[in-house]
């Protein structure tokens, strides 16, 4: 995938992704290392056929509280990350009376709890520095419903859009920016697993651009919000679906 058209400078930034290895955060590294940032992304596996063999994969399970600390002393190895992406999700399709509290917990914990605690360690290191990005990656499904995905992972993106509400009120007055986008079904390995292809060309009847979005939709808006042309955005939620409401 091409991210050519894509154009900004994030020479001397450290960025972090959680959830880099496929989809939305993979094409997140991928951009931001064709744009000079130094990358490092946090996941169970590391990608394959990166952009760049500049991209530092840090192995992490997100389901155990523990090794986001872990995670943050592999980082601060590198120095403070001046940008965090939250990508990192999991999803079950599931009707409510079948999904075990289990399975409900364990959407929580991956797809809330950890992009809360991702987003505490960050920000000690940032409000050092005074200056911070911070993109959590919500879903249309946090902002309406969702024809396929469980109430876990609808609730779990709806704490988000809230989480990153309350985090850039409260940590705006050093100057760091929290924001959200809230994609609509996009074009990654998650979606083709759990849509058949009538499903997916069912879907694209309600789109009014008339398409699924793809990846590069995605992290156009997610390395906008992240540069200084953003710098005066924090607190929101952008839809990326396009035009559906």
């Amino acid at each position: 995938m091409s991210y050519s058209n894509i154009n900004f400078d994030f020479n001397e930034h450290i960025v972090l992704v959680t959830g880099g290895s496929r989809g939305i955060g993979k094409g997140v590294v991928d951009a931001f290392l064709l744009s000079g940032a130094k990358v490092l992304y946090a996941s169970r596996h590391p990608m394959k056929n990166a952009e760049s063999s500049d991209a530092i994969h840090i192995p992490i399970d997100l389901s155990e509280e523990a090794e986001i600390k872990k995670l943050f002393e592999v980082v601060d190895k590198y120095g403070i990350p001046n940008i965090l992406v939250n990508a990192a999700a999991i999803n079950f399709t599931k009707k409510n009376e079948d999904i075990s509290i289990e399975e409900w917990n364990s959407v929580i914990q991956i797809n809330l709890t950890a992009s809360f605690s991702l987003c505490k360690e960050a920000l000690v290191r940032m409000k050092k520095q005074k200056r911070g990005k911070i993109v959590n990656i919500s879903s249309i499904a946090g902002r309406h419903r969702s024809l396929v995905s469980g109430v876990h992972y609808v609730a779990s993106k709806a704490g988000l859009i809230g989480l990153t509400k309350q985090l850039a009120f409260e940590v705006a007055k050093y100057n760091i920016n929290v924001n959200a986008i809230c994609p609509s079904q996009t074009m990654t390995d998650m979606l083709q697993k759990s849509m058949s292809k009538d499903e997916l060309n069912n879907l694209i009847t309600n789109i009014p651009l008339n398409r699924i979005a793809t990846v590069e939709d995605q992290v156009g808006m997610i390395l906008f919000l992240c540069s200084d042309a953003a710098s005066y955005i924090t607190g929101t939620y952008i839809d990326v679906n396009g035009g559906q409401i």
